[in-house]
């Protein structure tokens, strides 16, 4: 069976934060391929959004670029009213914009603290805000939030990311509580140990050890929570709200 034609997103808009690379990436090109129209937001990275755009225009889907510091509260406001403007609405927002500062706490800064908050909690609620303000007037919508294993199980030298993609998980139960009766859900995707550049600084005793964690005895790529991406955002999945996903080989099992 073509999974493509079995959760087409034909018609539907969406946003995906932090989309130049990586796991964004691969949530933008798997959105588009099944027929969304998609805003590529970046913060730093022009030329690798630019290259997203190109590949989603080589392979006849739609999409523009928006840049933006989904932290600061103003950017995000403007992100939400520029993809408004450009689609005339906006049925999906995929909160995938996120940093690591990794340290043990005796070493960490404040600086290492806040802006871990600020970029992967805090964007996560200005963009959910903004985006609120049209879904709840069109009474549909899917948001998605990519959190991490991290935000279950901890991570040594990671209290910063952990605590964030923590809050993540108790902001996406909260928020789907809120918004349930205007049919938006709200879902998360807790990532495990997936092949994306964020893990370059990892030394590979560390590496060794997290893959023994791994039941599957195996790294992810940044398809997998794409495909994950996608059905949690197709109408398929309207039945489930406040669930956490967990797309890690089993790292961590409740």
């Amino acid at each position: 069976m073509d999974t493509l034609k079995t959760l087409l997103l034909t018609d539907k808009v969406a946003v995906v934060t932090g989309a130049s690379r990586g796991i964004g990436k691969a949530i933008a090109l798997e959105l588009a391929r099944r027929g969304a129209a998609v805003v590529i937001n970046y913060h730093n990275n022009q030329e690798a959004a630019q290259a997203v755009l190109k590949q989603i225009e080589s392979e006849n889907g739609k999409a523009f670029l928006y840049q933006a510091n989904v932290a600061e509260f103003q950017e995000a406001q403007e992100l939400i009213k520029a993809t408004v403007e450009h689609y005339g609405r906006l049925d999906i927002l995929v909160n995938n914009a996120g940093i690591t500062r990794d340290t043990l706490i005796m070493m960490m800064s404040e600086e290492d603290w806040d802006i871990v908050q600020d970029v992967n909690l805090k964007g996560t609620f200005n963009c959910s805000k903004a985006a609120l303000r049209i879904m709840l007037r069109q009474r549909y919508g899917r948001i998605i939030n990519i959190t991490s294993v991290a935000g279950q199980i901890g991570n040594a030298g990671q209290c910063n990311y952990s605590a964030s993609k923590a809050g993540q998980i108790g902001f996406t139960k909260a928020l789907a509580r809120e918004v349930a009766s205007r049919n938006i859900t709200v879902n998360a995707i807790a990532a495990g140990y997936i092949e994306t550049d964020i893990w370059s600084n990892v030394s590979e005793e560390a590496k060794k050890a997290l893959l023994s964690l791994i039941p599957l005895n195996r790294k992810g790529n940044p398809e997998e929570i794409a495909y994950a991406v996608a059905f949690i955002a197709s109408d398929q999945a309207a039945y489930i709200t406040g669930q956490v996903l967990g797309v890690d080989g089993g790292m961590a099992m409740a």
